[in-house]
């Protein structure tokens, strides 16, 4: 449960204003001092995330945050980046250090609600002050649940625990398939993995890994293979595989190799269903067609990593992009959290797999891009365009098929 990526972990999000008890209720909650904690207003100032196995939601990651009450010019700054946090949690804790919902929590309550976020009101310090009886039956008459706790004394904690559970999205993660649903038992999967620059020494990367435990999960056959050994082991088998997924980078050798009859897709195009909106991103695609030379696009990288020589998100893509558009484009690229507020100077945003985040924080990044109508779409999705092979690609997802199609044609969904 440790290992578990954190990207299929549930977040976690503690939020309120400064000194309202956030980063005390984390430790208690947690049984360790990971957040310092100071009668000081404003001690924490970035988030501070801590994984965790909580029983019984499982694998977690607990997010402390700076209040949002913050002042002057740094706690403006903090307030922001707490702010952010709102869009990639699971599940919220709003923390009250006085007995009362004021303002600022209400306005919390509105936009976790705008954004579907279940949260939890939570009464810290009820032994200095207790919400009042009225406070409690508004909250229960607008459906919040609440908690009273004291987390310096550990009071209330496994109350709180409860109403967490009730609160957390149901199945949350472990619900989610990157390819068992389209294998059965006994079917054989072809995974296509080059060696190269980008692939790190003595390991795979992390949707290579996963898929290829949801195969195992499924009870199928997985052959793992690089792109030249590709026409051998097709012929070696006496029956045709199931599937043929393959890394983005190789997919034009690998459609060509594999024939029509057998379905094939990129580990990209699985993640984009495993992690956000796949229809979304297919509908994005189509928007690959009206690039001309001079437009600018944002390539979005969920992870920061040190750029090889020929890094997929920094060389490769954007290469392949002004290639297709038939001359230069003014391309940004952004990595980690530092997602733009304000995407309008862009006519295509391309947004990687998305790995090691979650899928809430992926379609938290969509449903801003369509909010700010501009197209977006991930890398396999990308690279297949380019490639000419998309249709080949999405011919598993035929809804997704459908959307990438009308969108070319400029059909409204």
């Amino acid at each position: 449960m440790q290992d578990t990526p954190k990207g299929l972990r549930l977040h976690i999000g503690l939020f309120g204003k400064r000194n309202s008890g956030k980063s005390t209720l984390m430790n208690a909650l947690i049984g360790q001092s990971v957040s310092i904690v100071s009668a000081h207003p404003g001690t924490t100032t970035d988030p501070v995330e801590k994984a965790y196995e909580l029983a019984p939601l499982g694998a977690v990651v607990f997010i402390d945050t700076a209040g949002l009450d913050d002042v002057g010019e740094l706690g403006a700054l903090r307030v922001e980046r707490t702010r952010g946090v709102l869009e990639r949690v699971d599940l919220a804790l709003i923390v009250v250090d006085d007995g009362r919902v004021g303002t600022l929590e209400q306005g919390l309550i509105a936009t976790l609600r705008e954004q579907k976020t279940p949260f939890v009101v939570v009464f810290n310090k009820s032994d200095i002050a207790e919400p009042g009886k009225a406070q409690l039956m508004d909250l229960a008459a607008d459906n919040v649940e609440s908690v009273a706790v004291c987390a310096a004394r550990g009071s209330g904690i496994d109350a709180l625990k409860e109403a967490m559970l009730r609160q957390a999205p149901e199945g949350g993660v472990d619900n989610a398939r990157l390819i068992g649903d389209l294998i059965g038992p006994g079917d054989v999967v072809i995974l296509v993995v080059p060696i190269d620059l980008g692939a790190p020494k003595g390991r795979l990367i992390l949707p290579q890994v996963q898929t290829l435990r949801d195969i195992l999960d499924s009870d199928a056959i997985s052959l793992m293979v690089k792109e030249r050994e590709l026409p051998e082991a097709l012929a070696r088998l006496a029956t045709p595989p199931r599937l043929v997924v393959c890394d983005s980078q190789v997919v034009l050798k690998v459609a060509a190799d594999t024939p029509r009859e057998i379905p094939l897709t990129t580990f990209s195009i699985l993640m984009a269903r495993f992690k956000g909106d796949m229809i979304g991103l297919a509908e994005g695609a189509g928007a690959l067609s009206r690039l001309r030379p001079g437009d600018r696009v944002l390539i979005s990288e969920a992870c920061s990593h040190h750029a090889l020589a020929d890094d997929i998100g920094r060389v490769k893509i954007p290469r392949w992009l002004r290639q297709f558009a038939g001359g230069n484009l003014e391309i940004d690229v952004k990595s980690g959290r530092d997602f733009p507020d304000d995407l309008s100077p862009y006519e295509l945003i391309v947004q990687c797999g998305g790995c090691t985040v979650t899928r809430r924080q992926m379609l938290a990044r969509q449903y801003r891009a369509a909010r700010q109508g501009v197209p977006m779409t991930n890398y396999g999705m990308a690279i297949s365009v380019v490639q000419g092979v998309l249709d080949r690609s999405l011919h598993c997802f035929p809804a997704a098929l459908d959307a990438y199609r009308r969108a070319l044609e400029g059909i409204p969904a």
